[in-house]
């Protein structure tokens, strides 16, 4: 096959949509994921969901950081074990966290020894991960890529707030990060749920500084990435079963729904945020709901693509949305921009 050829097959596989978007002709398939989360995860109301709960924050490790890579590492071997996959046959993997350099993700999934590509898009990571991944399997590059994500309330504390030790106190606008990690296996090899399109997000800034309200930040990407994806698809809210962001929270879900309205949409009555299912708000005193990179990809993996499984629900828009900020920014007084990522996964 000539250069001329592969060209166009690539471009009959994949169709540009709109602005920002590309429908898959041929579409990738989820076949396998896995969720490895904490205790306090284990708890909350999706508890018996997930795959792994570790009742000791360490994970058996020396520092919050060592325990993030081993969760990273759990992650992908429970993935790759329900895909019935070797480390070998992955072509790439996408993954990320929250931390510096992306340590945790680099000592977490070094030994598999799979190309990889080190990713930060905050806690919209998953949905960048999983968009890359696709891409790539669509474009026929590979025929398996493997898309990880991490986060750990520990070490998201010691980074970019107060070491635990200083205990301070939170203010009622600010989220709990969820301690865990989610893995997707996106393939060729067909399963109940494929990815049929996605949505690039831009960055998205406001002006706001209060890195204690990260909802408030990230609301004005997750509307702007959410009307995009329907106006470059054609679509109405309504077709979609569930429209879901990532980690909004309470805050930031109330703020979605007013920018949505002021721009003649709405979606409350579809509309569903993983920072606010994966912990009770009375019992577990989470504040304003979960964040981090591990909220949206546990609660992908453990919660939402069994639904799609089943065929309880069709078609689903995954919108993980990210606060883009860090030490260095928010001691120069910088404010926080917000990005977030559109994944439309369906039944099949």
């Amino acid at each position: 096959m000539g250069e001329g050829e592969r060209n166009q097959e690539t471009l009959e596989r994949s169709l540009i949509r709109g602005r920002q978007s590309i429908a898959f002709s041929q579409a990738p398939y989820v076949a396998g994921s896995a969720s490895v989360v904490g205790q306090k995860e284990g708890e909350g109301p999706l508890g018996k969901f997930f795959d792994a709960i570790c009742d000791e924050p360490l994970f058996g490790e020396d520092t919050w950081e060592a325990a993030e890579s081993t969760m990273q590492r759990q992650a992908c071997v429970l993935a790759l074990g329900k895909a019935g996959m070797k480390p070998e046959e992955i072509r790439f993997l996408f993954g990320g966290d929250l931390l510096r350099q992306g340590t945790a993700t680099s000592l977490g999934v070094e030994k598999f020894q799979i190309p990889l590509f080190g990713l930060y898009g905050a806690c919209s990571t998953s949905g960048e991960a999983l968009a890359l991944a696709s891409m790539s399997v669509a474009a026929g590059y590979g025929d398996a890529a493997l898309a990880v994500t991490s986060s750990h309330f520990g070490s998201a504390e010691k980074e970019f707030r107060f070491p635990l030790n200083y205990a301070s106190q939170r203010p009622l606008s600010a989220q709990w990060t969820v301690t865990g990690s989610g893995a997707f296996i996106v393939g060729k090899r067909e399963s109940h749920v494929k990815i049929t399109g996605i949505t690039v997000g831009k960055i998205v800034d406001y002006g706001l500084k209060d890195a204690q309200n990260m909802g408030a930040c990230m609301a004005p990407a997750a509307c702007d990435t959410i009307i995009q994806n329907l106006e470059d698809f054609g679509r109405m809210p309504e077709d979609y079963n569930r429209i879901i962001t990532g980690d909004l929270g309470y805050v930031g879900q109330s703020i979605l729904f007013d920018l949505m309205r002021g721009k003649e949409w709405d979606i409350k009555k579809n509309h569903m945020d993983c920072g606010m299912i994966i912990y009770d708000q009375q019992k577990q005193d989470t504040h304003a709901g979960g964040s981090g990179c591990g909220c949206a990809a546990t609660t992908l993996s453990a919660y939402i693509l069994p639904k799609l499984e089943s065929g309880e629900w069709e078609r689903i828009l995954f919108v993980p949305t990210g606060a883009l900020m860090s030490t260095v920014s928010f001691n120069e007084g910088a404010s926080v921009p917000g990005i977030a990522h559109g994944i439309v996964l369906e039944h099949c």
